[in-house]
């Protein structure tokens, strides 16, 4: 578990500041096949117009906030490149159903996450030696529903539902006999989230959890292993309307990971930071934040019936990520969004 030095008992909020102010980017990544779904189905669950503004899920990001794009369809693209030639890259395509029941609305989006040919440092059992320069390549399919509805008063709440399935094939660069390959099998994930807008919709609250579970498979010369792979994220943040157009948003995250196959235990808070400004009668918007240690930017445009956004962010995940496939990245993530029906307000 990463923690602060001690900072003394009359600074006791150091301790919880100072690993994210002072501390570089950490390698927390176990196992390279959920590692790489922090560049697809992580983002996924966020959307892009969050990741431009810092990635916080707990406000514009909200579970809660799926029926306002009701009757609409979608597809998303996105690529992750490191400087060293790694690459890794996802298509989507999803939908959300008309307001049904109570202004309930459903949404339900399949992605697929392909990577090119990986070069990374890594070791195994059956390898019997220290990490070693390995390459493979990796996959994750996933399918999410969210589901969500206004209470009144300024509260919506919803929930999300995942099933996602990865693997991982990787072989040594000095020996060929030594190699592993990675799979998970799926086990119940999802989350939910409420938020709160206020009358005059100058302000937006918002929590979010999150719960991710995998039984998570190693196969390598010494044979199969297998034990549970678990984390879980909580986010709240606040929006504000600082004038018109214009909205400041701040929130902060809880991280935790663990995995038996690895013997990862790790937690971590970070910092989401992020201001977006519209114009153009609403019609188009900038923006940029940052998520945890990476900072992004994005754009929105509207034209015949269509909505296209797209963010980018230097060195996506680097806090959760680590130096596992590189040190230095660059993401571009983008949404198109058409609207077969009338939109919520």
């Amino acid at each position: 578990m990463l923690s602060a030095p001690p900072c003394g008992r009359r600074w006791p909020h150091l301790t919880a500041v100072l690993p994210f102010l002072f501390l570089g980017p950490q390698c927390l990544a176990d196992s390279p096949e959920l590692a790489m779904r922090e560049f697809s189905s992580g983002q996924i669950k966020k959307g892009v117009r969050a990741i431009g503004f810092g990635g916080d899920g707990a406000t514009w990001g909200n579970y809660a906030l799926v029926w306002k794009d009701q009757g609409t369809a979608l597809g998303d693209y996105g690529d992750t490149g490191y400087s060293n030639g790694n690459q890794f890259h996802f298509a989507a395509i999803g939908g959300t159903t008309p307001l049904l029941w109570h202004d309930l609305a459903v949404y339900v989006i399949l992605l697929r996450q392909d990577s090119g040919h990986v070069d990374f440092m890594t070791t195994s059992p059956g390898w019997q030696t220290a990490r070693t320069q390995a390459s493979g390549q990796g996959s994750d399919r996933a399918v999410f529903t969210k589901m969500a509805m206004p209470l009144g008063s300024g509260f919506s709440a919803g929930v999300l539902l995942s099933h996602e399935v990865s693997e991982f094939t990787a072989q040594s660069v000095t020996d060929a006999a030594k190699t592993v390959r990675y799979q998970t099998a799926w086990r119940p994930s999802g989350g939910y989230g409420v938020v709160w807008e206020s009358p005059g919709k100058d302000w937006l609250l918002g929590f979010r959890g999150l719960i991710n579970r995998d039984l998570e498979r190693r196969t390598d010369p010494s044979g199969t292993a297998e034990g549970s792979a678990r984390s879980s994220e909580y986010r709240a943040g606040a929006s504000y309307a600082i004038w018109d157009g214009a909205l400041l948003d701040i929130g902060r995250t809880r991280y935790h990971r663990e995995n038996d196959l690895s013997q990862v235990n790790t937690m971590y808070y970070a910092p989401n930071l992020g201001f977006e400004q519209t114009f153009d009668a609403g019609r188009s918007a900038v923006r940029f934040g940052l998520d945890e240690s990476s900072p992004g930017a994005g754009f929105t445009h509207q034209f015949a019936g269509c909505k296209l956004d797209v963010a980018y962010v230097s060195n996506l995940a680097q806090r959760r990520v680590g130096t596992l496939f590189g040190t230095d990245s660059r993401s571009l993530i983008a949404t198109l969004t058409f609207g077969y029906g009338a939109r919520a307000r």
